[in-house]
């Protein structure tokens, strides 16, 4: 793991592809010294730049003396950076031409390519950000939704951190009551059993509710898998491309055209959905159908709910009915399809089977009825968030805070049976050590590793 202020780095920080504007990014001690090789201004090349103030001028090619393009740079002294080192940032047209060759002439210059996530590694070990607000990072610029992005951007201000602070600091405050009674027992200095065990329970209390809030932040973050599942022809990969208004998948008159499967994402409201469309659930003709069939199966037991189709048009089936107790345990929108064509399949009956799921009729053909589909879909599979304050958006965040409600559970019971106030504060220390790998405040490298390797390069 790279160290703050050890090497300088350079990346660009703009995304892949054309633009009307790229930038590069330079952090690190030398970043003023490789900002000097590769940027001029019209007079010369300067050997000093002012803080915080643009400047236009030129990217350099100090190989063939010659420029290559106009440039503004602008130059952040540490500490007053993002990543508490000197940054240099250069911006200029977004041509990956020129981009590239301008880190090329950095890292000539001195400078290392940046690794993916490298300045904002920097700025958390430099200790500007701990790791929630990282997190954020990257939760902001990869936010499918406008909620996300306003979730993501108070954590990134420390909305999270601070909560979780004041939850810790609370847990330091008993922890020291309780290890002062254990070294001093004769000056009567033990905590109280009544006033401890409520301070638990609403540490305890908050903790369950952030661990709680992860199944809106799934949601809202990384999305929702459904299944669209059902018998060969009755208008699966139709539904499927009417949801995400384009012709994703290929359709044809003919079952069993869809042999393996197609992942896509949908936006609806605030909320993520990563539809599967995959092959009809019968007894397949084909070995290849076969895998599709049974691949199919595997993901739809593994999703997060599942749509249902069935025919509108043909009277349920015995193969309907075995679909209806397949997924009795899932959660589940049952679809009426084919609704512009004379219906035979009657709604009552799925309504009469299963009286506690959604039934929508819908024509995928003819879009008809597909916004009832979609907001059916929204009151079926995205948790109620209320009025909670925090979000959380990782699963890693949610099982160490799972962690932390156990130890605190334990410690509550310990109390209540009479144990010895030294068992309690042992479970409390444990508490606050998952406190600190939330933050990271407490250090494990692998955790560090899978975190940053997420992100672009340049950030």
């Amino acid at each position: 793991m790279p160290r703050a202020a050890s090497e300088t780095i350079i990346a660009v920080s703009t995304p892949p592809g054309y633009g009307g504007i790229g930038i590069v990014r330079i952090s690190g001690p030398k970043a003023l010294a490789v900002a000097a090789r590769v940027f001029r201004t019209p007079k010369k090349r300067a050997k000093t730049f002012p803080a915080r103030h643009p400047i236009f001028g030129h990217l350099f090619d100090f190989e063939k003396g010659t420029d290559l393009d106009e440039a503004v740079l602008t130059f952040f002294p540490a500490p007053h950076s993002y990543t508490r080192e000197d940054v240099v940032e250069i911006s200029c047209h977004g041509s990956p031409v020129i981009l590239e060759e301008a880190v090329r002439l950095g890292a000539k210059s001195g400078a290392r390519e940046a690794h993916p996530g490298e300045f904002t590694l920097r700025a958390f070990l430099s200790g500007r950000i701990d790791l929630l607000q990282a997190e954020a990072v990257d939760d902001l610029i990869r936010a499918a939704t406008l909620t996300q992005a306003r979730i993501s951007s108070r954590q990134l201000a420390g909305s999270l951190s601070g909560r979780v602070g004041r939850l810790r600091e609370s847990l330091i405050g008993l922890l020291a009551r309780l290890e002062a009674g254990i070294e001093f027992p004769d000056e009567a200095l033990g905590v109280r059993r009544e006033p401890t065990l409520t301070a638990l329970k609403a540490v305890r209390d908050e903790v369950e509710e952030l661990v709680t809030s992860y199944d809106v932040g799934r949601a809202l973050g990384q999305g929702l898998t459904l299944a669209i599942v059902g018998r060969p022809n009755v208008g699966k990969s139709t539904l499927f491309n009417a949801l995400l208004g384009e012709e994703r998948a290929i359709v044809t008159p003919f079952p069993g055209t869809t042999r393996d499967f197609l992942r896509e994402r949908m936006v609806v409201r605030n909320a993520v959905f990563n539809l599967v469309d995959m092959a009809g659930l019968s007894r397949p003709s084909h070995p290849v159908e076969k895998k599709g069939v049974e691949k199919g199966r595997r993901i739809a037991r593994e999703a997060d709910g599942v749509l249902v189709v069935f025919d509108g048009s043909r009277p349920l089936s015995q193969a309907d009915l075995r679909l209806l107790e397949d997924y009795r345990e899932k959660k589940a929108i049952l679809i009426l399809n084919k609704a512009d064509l004379k219906p035979r399949a009657v709604m009552s009956a799925l309504q009469a089977r299963r009286p506690q799921r959604r039934v929508v009729k819908v024509s995928a053909l003819y879009h008809t009825n597909l916004e009832r589909l979609r907001e059916a879909i929204f009151r079926t599979f995205v948790p109620e968030a209320g009025n909670r304050e925090e979000i959380l958006l990782h699963a890693r965040q949610k099982h160490v805070l799972a962690g932390i409600s156990e130890a605190l559970g334990r410690a509550t019971d310990l109390i209540e049976a009479g144990h010895p106030d030294e068992l309690c504060a042992e479970e409390v220390r444990t508490a606050l050590t998952l406190f600190g790998r939330l933050s990271g405040e407490v250090r494990t490298e692998e955790v560090i590793e899978d975190i940053f390797r997420r992100f672009c390069v340049g950030k």
